[in-house]
């Protein structure tokens, strides 16, 4: 495994190119469907391999907003993405990114980064997986109780946010919803903080935030999610770059891999039902939250096994509902084609 092996300048230090490739690979998989930057994966991953964590936070910001271009141009395709809905949101991201660097170079100057950023991530991870999974299981019961076709309405939290009337108001017709333009803002400002404090594009918290406060419906949320984080992982590569915690060369082997696992992540979301995309959503966040906690206990071994092998589990499911639904969809066209030949 020694000849795979590279020297990375900026970090001072070895690592596997085969590692970055199939961190890269799974990453763009899971960032293509679930419409996150998959960074709830790489940042902790490259944390517990050994880049400290500023280093790990400014390389998977650069890797990200590079992978998730592939992304978005091929949610684009499907109508996914709400471009208006996303450019209202980036002028509250970008403050929000800057605002949380400044944390994280304090943080480090304290010598505290690693220890507050693991727990900061633990605690969100936890209360979003949560909620997720939360959601899921009242919608199950709801089904289970009334039947999918005469499921009742219930007011959302979205629902009440969009009545909010403080100018100016905004319509966004990708999403089919119209409210304050504050809204989105807001949601990108909060959002730009967590992604640039814990080295994410943002997309574990705004993805459901899109769903559950502003009422994308979850398809939408994925693609327009990517397109922000797109954005996220630009102006955090600039701003970490300029710090020197950029790890440039490493961030562009997790590319090549994520740039193949993107399109297949991103083509995946066609085939699957909504709700389902939420509760291996839930699954994934539980799982990188245990190899968080694992790597606070300093039981590196452990934490190593649970990051990569949930990474590569996850990704084999989604490829497997993609595979099973270009083949259903493929005996579906079939069966008219021969049914006119009799």
């Amino acid at each position: 495994m020694e000849h795979f092996t590279i020297y990375l300048p900026i970090a001072g230090m070895q690592f596997n190119v085969l590692l970055l490739l199939l961190i890269g690979f799974t990453v763009g998989v899971c960032g293509g469907f679930f419409g996150i930057g998959g960074a709830w994966i790489v940042t902790p991953a490259l944390n517990i391999f050994g880049f400290p964590m500023p280093y790990a936070i400014g390389t998977d910001l650069a890797h990200m907003g590079g992978k998730s271009i592939v992304s978005t141009i091929r949610h684009g395709k499907f109508g996914n993405v709400d471009i208006r809905l996303g450019v209202s949101m980036i002028a509250g991201t970008t403050i929000g990114i800057e605002l949380g660097a400044q944390l994280v170079m304090l943080l480090e100057r304290a010598g505290l980064a690693e220890s507050v950023i693991r727990k900061a991530y633990i605690i969100f991870l936890a209360l979003i997986g949560s909620y997720v999974l939360y959601d899921y299981i009242c919608h199950t019961r709801r089904v289970a109780k009334q039947g999918a076709a005469t499921s009742t309405y219930s007011e959302t939290l979205a629902s009440k946010l969009q009545r909010i009337r403080i100018p100016p108001m905004i319509r966004f017709p990708a999403s089919g919803i119209s409210c304050s333009l504050w809204l989105p803002i807001l949601v990108g400002l909060t959002t730009g903080i967590v992604a640039s404090v814990l080295g994410v594009g943002g997309g574990f918290i705004r993805m459901p935030a899109l769903i559950y406060l502003i009422g994308c419906p979850t398809a939408v949320a994925v693609g327009t999610d990517l397109f922000e984080v797109m954005i996220t992982g630009a102006y955090g590569a600039f701003t970490y770059g300029i710090k020197g915690r950029v790890e440039l060369i490493a961030a562009m082997w997790m590319l090549l891999g994520a740039a193949v696992g993107a399109q297949l992540g991103t083509v995946a979301v066609k085939y699957v039902r909504g709700y389902s995309i939420r509760l291996l959503f839930a699954t994934t966040i539980f799982i990188a939250c245990a190899s968080v906690l694992l790597k606070q206990l300093e039981m590196q071994l452990a934490s190593s096994i649970t990051i990569l092998a949930a990474a590569v589990v996850i990704s084999g499911v989604i490829i497997t509902w993609l595979v099973k639904g270009v083949i259903s969809e493929r005996s579906a066209s079939q069966r008219p084609a021969a049914a006119q030949s009799l």
